[in-house]
């Protein structure tokens, strides 16, 4: 079999007598787009941030690469090669797209004036974005010294997916990209999690968009009450019956 490149196994997170993960498992493969779907109050936010470094579940394993990790901070995550692209965005407005793209990461100039002044290279930085920009297939922005306060919101998404790809070296997790998005910028947002995909980087995407889900994902797994109750092909489940899953309506297909 293939070996997972992130898989979480027997996760448990307690708050308080409030149980958020009762024993959830996953697997990621590599070069897929794996959806995690679930009604609220499901653990799919408690697992992501376990995944992510956010929290440190109570009981269970994270492997990476086969390997066992362990993430005390998102920081231990992001230098694990795994880049979260959260809801609220994360941006700064008033930074420019280059900027917000090495945002903790910047880039100093060679010589005594990065070592010693620690002076940013802005140049630099700017090229790289406008590849980054570039290789995803961004074409909606120009100038990568724009300040993001004046982009739109599905360009804004664009940014931090952006800064995902650039960084991720092994996973990209995306919460709700397209929540807060309109139809064409939404349409947008889908076309980058392919092109992410396609350049070799796998995917979890947490949505409750459900063509969404449909449309991009390789395989849908099915959380419910904490746990991982299944995964499906959403080439051969409709999207009825993974909401009837979903929902403890349905028992998942054998």
């Amino acid at each position: 079999m293939t070996t997972p490149i992130l898989q979480a196994t027997g996760l448990v997170k307690r708050y308080g007598r409030v149980t958020a993960l009762a024993g959830s498992d996953l697997e990621l493969l590599p070069g897929e787009i794996l959806a995690v779907i679930g009604d609220n109050g499901a653990g799919k936010s408690s697992l992501i941030k376990a995944l992510s470094g956010a929290v440190v579940p109570d009981e269970g394993e994270v492997l990476l690469d086969g390997s066992p990790v362990s993430f005390s901070t998102p920081l231990d995550a992001r230098n694990a090669g795994i880049e979260t692209v959260h809801q609220s965005l994360a941006v700064s407005p008033s930074l420019d797209i280059a900027a917000n793209l090495f945002l903790g990461r910047e880039l100093r100039r060679k010589g005594v004036l990065g070592s010693v002044f620690r002076m940013l290279d802005r140049a630099g930085m700017r090229e790289e974005a406008r590849r980054q920009l570039d290789a995803l297939g961004i074409m909606t922005i120009q100038n990568p010294g724009q300040a993001v306060e004046t982009l739109s919101g599905g360009q804004r998404q664009a940014v931090a997916v952006a800064r995902a790809a650039a960084f991720g070296s092994r996973v990209v997790i995306m919460d709700e990209p397209t929540a807060a998005l309109g139809v064409r910028e939404s349409r947008a947002v889908l076309d980058l999690i392919l092109q992410v995909r396609d350049r070799g980087l796998p995917v979890i995407l947490i949505s409750h968009n459900m063509p969404h889900v449909f449309e991009v994902a390789d395989r849908i797994h099915i959380q419910r009450l904490g746990r991982r109750k299944a995964v499906v092909d959403p080439k051969s489940v409709s999207m009825s019956d993974a909401v009837a899953i979903m929902t403890g309506a349905m028992e998942p297909p054998d």
